[in-house]
């Protein structure tokens, strides 16, 4: 295992060893974390609770709450509000 993870962080310091120029590929590596985030957040959310329904509200309500306060704890109570109303509704 030690391996694995030495080879896998250190392969592109040995590859590259000068600066990246090419557009793409730096575009490229700004957005992995991002897209990585995302890929493994949004099916947890929408799977996390027993109902389908309850998860995507979550998430649309989530959206909504963060677009507009961009504070975490608010929009994750907001979240977990919307989650046990509509679990109490369906």
């Amino acid at each position: 295992m030690i391996a694995t993870l030495y080879v896998i962080r250190m392969l592109p310091f040995l590859l590259i060893r000068s600066e990246i120029k090419n557009r793409f590929f730096k575009s490229f590596l700004y957005y992995v974390p991002y897209v990585t985030l995302a890929v493994m957040t949004f099916p947890a959310i929408i799977f996390a609770t027993d109902h389908l329904a309850s998860g995507i509200l979550a998430l649309i309500v989530g959206l909504i709450v963060a677009w507009f306060s961009e504070n975490l704890f608010i929009t994750a109570s907001c979240c977990c509000i919307a989650v046990l109303l509509s679990s109490l509704i369906i």
